[in-house]
């Protein structure tokens, strides 16, 4: 392939790149004292990349770069839904940014950074690049939780979040060089061909495995590797807490793919032990710890975490007695509750977000009270996001939550999809709760909630979505079975 043809494939990533460099200069060139939407121009950065991978659609799989590099369906789709996400968490958090002095350039340029390191990650076919998008996420990510200087909840939220997330990430390092140690080559394509061929060192790979895992399951927040979810959740700036609940577990799902699904699938027996486990666990803890919640950031925190259950619950069920015969299903059920969830996320983070004024959090399930009466669009479009988050139908989380289960019965775990239902009906509760507050309570406060209007018809659409996803699924689920198909049959 030509220098001119590689180019072209990680041309999203090249505009990207420019854009967010542009976002950085444009307040020093024209001046911090002229009025200057910061906003507006890193919605403007992200059309060109959009419409580079718009243009990439269709072409077929390309591994560039010497193989490190894989532009495929799944990489697509998923660079997509990262744009769309990064951009309605832009809209959402554009007035609360304003009314906290946080709309200078930096918060922008590292949300941009930060879907850059995703757009890495979900391209990567070689260890090394696995790492470097890791990085170059995590590494905007500290510095967004960090960013308002004069908040000490978000600087003490930042600390925590910097010295586990380098901890994670020295397990992920250390378990990708035993990979290495174990077959020689850090391509996962290569890896992949000498567990099939048997000339690997099987009992190293197991070794590297459990720490690879433990490194993955940091970046999506699961039991036992949550500790940090609640606290960063809570300890931040609104605006940001969503930059890090929503897109970036889109780049969680795709780097758990590479690796495990595409890379290491020659030792699933390995990890697949190791991933019953933890979403077991993130299933019981997430659920049970949540009903005790009365903050309305850490009860989402603590949700999160029993929703990253489901989605391993799908990641493990592909591989079946060696064979990956549920591939498409499996993968491609744990893809669709990915890309659903983070649609819910936004959503209500985005009536927080809303909610939220100068000099007042909305922080608390309390100041949820009486919303119906205050402003019943905005509860219920809040409403039917509860009930997709709880799994009620016909929400799409019902529809997500039901092709996971069906996956897991198909590898003939059928204990593990009675344990998933059972702590679903738990996790109800909580969201349920919620709207008993919208709905039957007196409101404690009077106070006319106001928003901007692109704001308001974005929530809108969120809210539209999660219901018209939820009764007409097909779509967008058989474009996720077949990403997957085609990328693991590359």
């Amino acid at each position: 392939m030509t220098l001119g043809a590689q180019l072209y494939t990680v041309l999203p990533e090249i505009l990207l790149f420019l854009g967010a460099s542009v976002v950085l200069l444009a307040e020093l060139v024209i001046g911090k004292g002229r009025r200057l939407r910061n906003d507006v121009l890193a919605l403007l950065v992200l059309i060109p990349p959009t419409a580079a991978t718009f243009a990439q659609w269709g072409s077929g799989t390309h591994y560039v770069w010497s193989g490190m590099y894989v532009a495929d369906e799944l990489a697509h789709a998923l660079k997509l839904c990262a744009y769309l996400a990064v951009a309605v968490t832009f809209v959402y958090g554009g007035t609360y940014a304003r009314d906290r002095g946080m709309q200078r350039a930096e918060f922008y340029c590292l949300g941009l950074f930060a879907l850059l390191g995703m757009m890495v990650m979900i391209s990567a076919a070689n260890l090394l690049v696995v790492y470097v998008g890791l990085e170059l996420l995590s590494l905007s990510l500290y510095a967004l939780a960090a960013l308002r200087r004069d908040y000490q909840r978000g600087s003490e939220a930042a600390m925590k979040y910097f010295v586990l997330g380098a901890l994670a990430s020295g397990f992920l390092l250390y378990g990708l060089s035993m990979v290495y140690g174990g077959t020689g080559t850090l391509d996962l394509r290569a890896i992949a061909q000498q567990l099939a061929t048997g000339t690997s060192d099987t009992a190293l790979l197991a070794f590297g495995c459990v720490f690879i895992v433990a490194g993955l399951a940091f970046k999506f927040g699961a039991v036992p590797f949550h500790m940090w979810v609640p606290d960063v959740y809570d300890g931040t700036p609104t605006a940001t807490t969503l930059l890090i609940a929503g897109a970036p577990k889109l780049a969680a799902f795709a780097l758990t793919f590479r690796v495990l699904a595409e890379g290491l699938v020659g030792v699933a027996e390995h990890w697949q032990q190791m991933l019953v486990l933890l979403a077991v666990l993130s299933l019981a803890i997430g659920n049970l710890a949540a009903i005790a919640q009365t903050n309305l950031k850490r009860m989402p925190a603590y949700s999160t975490i029993s929703h990253v259950g489901f989605v391993l619950l799908g990641m493990l069920s592909g591989v079946v007695g060696g064979e990956l015969t549920q591939a498409g299903s499996a993968y491609g059920a744990s893809m669709f509750y990915v890309i659903t969830y983070v649609l819910t996320t936004l959503g209500t983070f985005g009536v927080i977000l809303l909610m939220s004024r100068e000099g007042f959090e909305c922080d608390q399930i309390e100041d949820l009270k009486g919303l119906n009466r205050r402003a019943p669009w905005l509860a219920f479009v809040m409403l039917i996001l509860m009930f997709s988050l709880a799994g009620i139908p016909p929400t799409v989380g019902f529809y997500a939550k039901l092709v996971v289960l069906q996956a897991v019965v198909g590898t003939g775990q059928i204990w593990l999809a009675v344990v998933a239902v059972l702590f679903s009906l738990v996790g109800a509760f909580y969201y349920l709760r919620v709207v008993k507050l919208m709905y039957f309570d007196a409101p404690a406060d009077q106070t006319a909630i106001e928003g901007a209007r692109d704001a308001r018809a974005l929530l809108g659409i969120n809210g539209a979505l999660a219901l018209l996803l939820g009764i007409v699924p097909g779509p967008l689920m058989a474009l996720c079975v077949e990403a997957v198909k085609l990328a693991v049959a590359s």
